[in-house]
């Protein structure tokens, strides 16, 4: 069993674990995962995330982030915030609570940004209520 296995939503340096983390290591974390590109479509999307969601990865993958899998993350407080650390180059690690609406009762959640200059990915992880 690998250490990453272990890997908390809250832990230090998550967005390089994550980034060295295969599809099945993806899937054993306790918290959803999405890494969405420089174009911004979804190209990683873990099993824990599908299930809480109710979307499958061949629906989700390589479709738009804010406008086709999740327009209620379409705003300043998410899309936005990521774009921004993108376009200047900056690192993004912020959590901030969040209430997702769509397609579902609204859930409150974590929502973790996570976003470094050159990194192939940018990442949202959500955290839901035990």
């Amino acid at each position: 069993m690998s250490a990453v296995l272990t890997l908390a939503f809250d832990a230090v340096d998550a967005l390089p674990a994550i980034d060295a983390m295969n599809d099945d290591t993806l899937d054993d974390l306790d918290f959803g995962v999405i890494g969405i590109d420089a174009d911004g479509a979804v190209r990683r999307y873990n099993a824990p995330e599908s299930r809480m969601a109710g979307l499958s990865p061949h629906r989700v993958l390589g479709q738009p982030m804010f406008t086709s899998v999740a327009p209620c993350m379409n705003n300043f407080m998410v899309a936005q915030r990521l774009d921004d650390a993108m376009m200047l180059g900056e690192a993004l690690d912020v959590t901030i609570d969040y209430v997702l609406t769509l397609r579902m009762k609204p859930v409150k959640v974590k929502l973790r940004l996570l976003a470094a200059p050159g990194a192939a990915l940018r990442y949202v992880l959500v955290l839901r209520p035990a």
